[in-house]
C-alpha cells in the first residue's frame, strides 16, 4: 500500500517529467541492511543524514554515497557551521514529514518554509543512476542525477557540493 509521502513524491516527479525505476523490498533502516537485501538495484546507492548544528536552528540534509563515513566534525569546519550532530526523529518529522529509516531528499517536498539546507556530496555530481527511499523505507527508485538535480531545484532549498572523504 502506498503512504501519502510517497504518493507525493511520484506526483511531483511525474509532474516534472522524471523517470525512475521504483524497486519494493522489505523494510530497511540502515545502509547494511540495504546492502543485504535480495534486489539488484542499478547505480549509486546514497546515504542520507539528516543533522543540525549545536543551536539547533540550522538543518542539513546531508547526501552521499552509501560506502562513504561522514566526519561531522570535518563537515562542520567545512560549512562553518558550529559542531553538528544527528537531530532528533521530533525534528526529522517536522522539517522533513519522515521517520527514521526513511530520510530522503524527497523528504524536502514537506519542507514549505525551505528550512533544510542541501548538502550533496561532490562525488555524487555527474552520476549516471543514483537511489533513495521514496519517503518510506519499503521502496527504493533510482533516478538520473540530472533528474535529481531538476528535482532539488524545484524544491527551492539552499544547496551546497561538499567533499567527503
Amino acid at each position: 500500500m502506498i503512504t501519502e509521502n510517497e504518493r507525493k513524491v511520484y506526483e511531483v516527479l511525474c509532474n516534472l517529467g522524471i523517470s525512475y525505476t521504483k524497486y519494493e523490498h522489505d523494510p530497511v533502516y540502515t545502509i547494511e541492511e540495504a546492502n543485504n537485501l535480495d534486489v539488484n538495484i542499478i547505480g549509486k546507492h546514497c546515504k542520507n543524514l539528516f543533522i543540525r548544528n549545536r543551536k539547533g536552528n540550522k538543518h542539513y540534509l546531508v547526501i552521499v554515497i552509501d560506502s562513504k563515513r561522514v566526519n561531522l566534525k570535518l563537515l562542520s569546519s567545512e560549512i562553518e557551521s558550529t559542531s553538528l550532530s544527528l537531530a532528533s526523529e521530533k525534528r526529522l518529522f517536522k522539517y522533513l514529514g519522515l521517520k527514521p529509516g526513511a530520510v530522503s531528499p524527497f523528504g524536502l517536498i514537506n519542507d514549505t518554509t525551505k528550512h533544510v539546507e542541501v548538502l550533496i556530496d561532490e562525488d555524487l555530481i555527474g552520476s549516471d543512476i543514483i537511489g533513495f527511499h521514496p519517503n518510506v523505507n519499503t521502496a527504493t527508485i533510482t533516478i538520473s542525477y540530472d533528474d535529481f538535480r531538476k528535482f532539488i531545484d524545484w524544491c527551492g532549498n539552499k544547496v551546497s557540493h561538499v567533499q567527503i572523504d
